[in-house]
């Protein structure tokens, strides 16, 4: 006998049948501590010199509202088809649609029926809707979120008040479902470049849209592929031959009762795309299509029916749904920084690998430093984006307040800071991510981590609602407008510190005031250089426009030295203050958190430090030591901060992140979910593999 024919004896197969190999494997998994905490994470929470419930409260802003966040996700949590089927990552583009609506229709279902009597509409939003979609366990986004995110804000502040009452409450009962398209295949950010069209009819009293070119058909708005029925349409508006630049318009696209496409319109899906696969992002074409004149939302500008144009008190006034999504972006980063770091801090300290020292056994690791830089100030990251949000969230409401008086002064002022913020958000949010990704090594790779689908919806973020280096040139003119006028104005709160810093000549201190003194010095500098730097190209020959081109990668630079000041300045404020309520143990967390945070970006940002200020290598030195120190000193409660977060696994939906730590069950347990393994032979190996290995294809 032959040495293959032994080894064929040896190996021949056992036949068994599908379900044997998934009881064996579900066997050998539950086989293994099956419900049980894993016990390094539960030394880990041991460890926890906190309260973390307390530290839940600080972070809801109050036991009530973490009372009422739990009840919300009971709420979502109870809808069973969230948790039925196949999983999403093993669907085709048209299967993830179908069954994402499927999904999500029950849980918007909760969100109209929330109670709303004696609630300002944008009440509604901060301290229900928003907080809703936040509860969803889906991992890919929903087709149905621009309906409430971008179409009824749109409504809420460019509507007439018979407008909202016609078109409000049948958004809030869902019986119409809208979006918001602005953004074309050929223009995005360039609002005024916009192609399509709405040229008035003034003998039919009616707006004619249409699409010129295939560049100027609408493109990427949530839900417009097959959900939405009606849109919110961003357009040229032409009256007698005359444009008066882009105006809203709400136009049907869809039958209400077949929702087949109605004459004239083109509308679809745009395929499939890095992450976001559920959102049914559209494509949107008009062919002469005519819409009723009071389609046209006229709070700040007004066709009368006679064409007559009225024009708007303030052309900015239409900032204020801009902001507000801008806000909802900021929130939504912070909830991505608290699942990311949830995930890699919980993985970090069940997965052991390598040796600290000879002799000794693997050490979990967390236990290197390396890996504690890699995940703490994401920690921090998702509590100072959490309450900078807030803080915009309240100053969006004081300058809302103030415009519904006719007090524009700081109009300017919000519309710069939320685009920085929403900036610098989605970048580092993208940043981080990626890094907890990396940080969790091969099955961060797995879609099964969740790490994946997050980092896909951050950084379709970064584009989204204002591309980020637009967004930061936007905030840069503002910021240029103000030095330029310096001593002539009075300066609003987010840029006050300019002229405080202009003059600062006092040594570096190594504190968190130290550091955010410090920034403010890199932001005016880079703010007064991108000044003298278009002053000079200006003075040599360039025109104004050629030398704001010229000095952009400056300009983008100041206005996010500008952003990290804010930012800065609000987390330690904030912080401190709300800390003085809390226990000492607590206090001692909260302040460990605020600094390394601080410190972190010193050490980032040191060439700004290093041009802008007085900072020494000795302070450089000291400032590397005081992060190491505060990363040491976070060690033992790292498990228990993102335990603060409380972030339940069904909204988590990780591998690696659960609660319980059983990170390799639970990775076999999701493999075995894959349709490849619902039979033990695939068919492809009889039609094409085996044909192939005996020769006779």
């Amino acid at each position: 006998m032959s040495y293959g024919q032994q080894q064929c004896i040896m190996f021949r197969p056992v036949s068994h049948s599908p379900a044997f190999y998934q009881t064996s494997y579900r066997h050998l998994v539950r086989s293994v501590n099956m419900g049980k905490i894993n016990e390094d994470l539960q030394r880990e929470r041991n460890r926890c010199t906190f309260n973390i419930e307390e530290l839940t409260n600080f972070k809801d802003g109050s036991p009530e509202k973490t009372k009422l966040r739990k009840q919300r996700e009971k709420m979502v949590h109870d809808i069973a088809e969230f948790y039925e089927g196949t999983p999403e990552e093993y669907l085709g583009h048209k299967e993830k649609y179908e069954d994402a609506i499927k999904k999500h229709v029950p849980f918007f279902n909760l969100v109209r029926k929330l109670d709303k009597k004696g609630e300002s509409l944008l009440a509604q939003y901060s301290d229900h809707i928003i907080a809703m979609m936040a509860s969803t366990p889906s991992r890919d986004g929903t087709p149905l979120g621009g309906h409430w995110v971008v179409f009824m804000p749109a409504i809420l502040s460019q509507g007439t008040e018979e407008q909202l009452d016609y078109w409000l409450q049948r958004a809030s009962d869902c019986s119409v479902i809208g979006t918001f398209a602005q953004t074309e295949l050929g223009h995005g950010t360039f609002i005024r470049g916009l192609e399509t069209t709405a040229t008035y009819d003034p003998e039919t009293k009616e707006f004619v849209l249409h699409s010129p070119t295939l560049t100027s058909y609408k493109w990427w708005p949530g839900g417009l592929g097959h959900t939405a029925n009606y849109s919110v349409i961003m357009a040229q508006l032409y009256i007698k031959g005359k444009c008066y630049g882009v105006h809203a318009f709400i136009v049907q696209v869809r039958d209400e009762e077949t929702h087949m496409p109605l004459p004239g319109i083109k509308v679809g899906d745009i395929g499939a795309k890095m992450g976001i696969n559920v959102m049914n992002n559209g494509f949107l074409g008009f062919d002469h299509v005519r819409i009723p004149r009071n389609y046209m939302l006229m709070k700040h500008a007004q066709v009368l029916e006679d064409g007559t144009y009225v024009k708007s008190v303030h052309s900015k006034l239409i900032y204020g749904s801009m902001v507000f999504v801008r806000v909802v972006i900021v929130f939504d980063m912070a909830n991505h920084f608290a699942k990311a770091a949830t995930i890699a801090t919980r993985y970090s300290a069940v997965r052991r690998q390598g040796q600290i020292k000879a002799g000794e056994p693997e050490a979990p690791i967390m236990d290197y430093l390396m890996q504690m830089h890699k995940l703490f100030v994401g920690i921090s990251a998702s509590y100072a984006f959490r309450i900078t949000a807030t803080k915009l969230w309240d100053t969006f409401h004081d300058i809302n307040n103030q415009l519904i008086g006719g007090n524009l002064e700081r109009l300017p002022e919000l519309h710069a800071i939320s685009c920085c913020l929403k900036a610098i958000s989605t970048a580092d949010a993208a940043s981080y991510v990626e890094r907890c990704r990396l940080a969790c090594g091969g099955h961060g790779y797995m879609q099964s981590s969740n790490l994946p689908f997050t980092y896909g919806l951050v950084t379709a973020a970064c584009t989204y609602e204002g591309d980020n280096t637009v967004l930061l040139l936007q905030t840069a003119r503002f910021l240029v407008k103000t030095w330029q006028q310096i001593d002539s104005i009075t300066l609003t709160p987010t840029v006050a510190y300019l002229k405080t810093a202009a003059t600062d000549c006092s040594p570096w201190r190594n504190t968190v005031e130290g550091i955010i003194r410090g920034f403010e010095i890199v932001a005016m500098g880079k703010i007064s250089s991108c000044v003298n730097s278009m002053k000079a190209r200006a003075a040599a020959g360039a025109s104004l426009e050629d030398a704001w081109n010229l000095t952009s990668v400056q300009l983008v630079a100041a206005a996010e030295a500008h952003c990290r000041v804010f930012i800065l300045t609000t987390y330690y404020e904030e912080a401190y203050r709300r800390a003085a309520q809390v226990s000492p143990e607590l206090r001692v967390m909260i302040h460990q958190l605020v600094e390394v945070y601080a410190v972190y970006w010193a050490l980032e940002k040191l060439s700004d430090l290093l041009r802008f200020t007085s900072i020494t290598s000795q302070d450089l030195e000291n400032l590397q030591s005081w992060y190491e120190e505060l990363l040491l000193k976070i060690r033992p409660n790292a498990v228990g901060l993102v335990d603060a977060f409380d972030i339940p696994d069904k909204i988590l939906q990780s591998t690696l992140g659960a609660y319980d730590g059983r990170v390799y069950e639970r990775l076999m347990e999701e493999a075995l979910k894959s349709p490849l393994n619902q039979q033990p032979v695939n068919d492809s190996f009889h039609k094409y593999l085996k044909p192939f290995m005996r020769g006779k294809l």
